[in-house]
């Protein structure tokens, strides 16, 4: 999905990457500090990114160059994709990228900032009710009309986490789409 994306978005403003949920802020406003060791585009960053040498502890030890930069801020969309047994699932959660209220450097890798819509309980909530996987594509460079519209070729589900999702609707949304792609096989 990340290359689709990335297809996508080619000549577009913003970024595209490989991300995940690396940590929570539970605070007034809740928050996720997405990042992935050092698999995370420059193609993000809200500023120059810069490279650092520091210990790499995971696999294998020793110094490893890196870069490291923070996420431009704004509207981004974290998309996830998965396997259902007879169709794919496209999960798409809208996010408002923030900048870090301070600096970071006892995290020293390329990281973004976000805010779930409509906040981190119900969108973690609706996240995980319909099955999105621990890794995402967190992008800002292409639209939700146009990752609509991929779906629809595609003959991909697609559903949608955002500002008016509540979780009794989402759960509604999964078991009617499970109906219609059950029948849309032939009974």
């Amino acid at each position: 999905m990340n290359r689709v994306v990335k297809v996508m978005s080619r000549g577009r403003p913003g970024g595209t990457s490989f991300m995940e949920d690396y940590t929570y802020h539970f605070a007034s406003t809740d928050q996720v500090l997405g990042a992935h060791m050092l698999e995370v585009c420059p193609s993000i960053a809200g500023d120059k990114p810069r490279v650092e040498v520091h210990r790499h502890t995971i696999g294998i030890k020793k110094d490893i160059a890196r870069l490291i930069f923070s996420g431009a801020t704004g509207p981004a969309m974290n998309i996830s994709t998965i396997d259902m047994g007879t169709r794919f699932r496209m999960i798409v959660n809208e996010v408002d990228t923030v900048a870090p209220p301070e600096d970071m450097p006892n995290l020293p890798v390329a990281k973004a900032l976000w805010e779930p819509r409509p906040n981190l309980e119900v969108a973690g909530a609706a996240w995980i009710h319909a099955g999105g996987a621990h890794h995402s594509v967190y992008t800002q460079g292409i639209t939700l009309d146009q990752i609509a519209d991929f779906a629809e070729i595609a003959g991909v589900e697609l559903v949608i986490i955002g500002a008016d999702t509540t979780i009794r609707d989402f759960k509604q949304e999964l078991r009617h789409n499970a109906v219609y792609y059950h029948l849309n096989q032939g009974v």
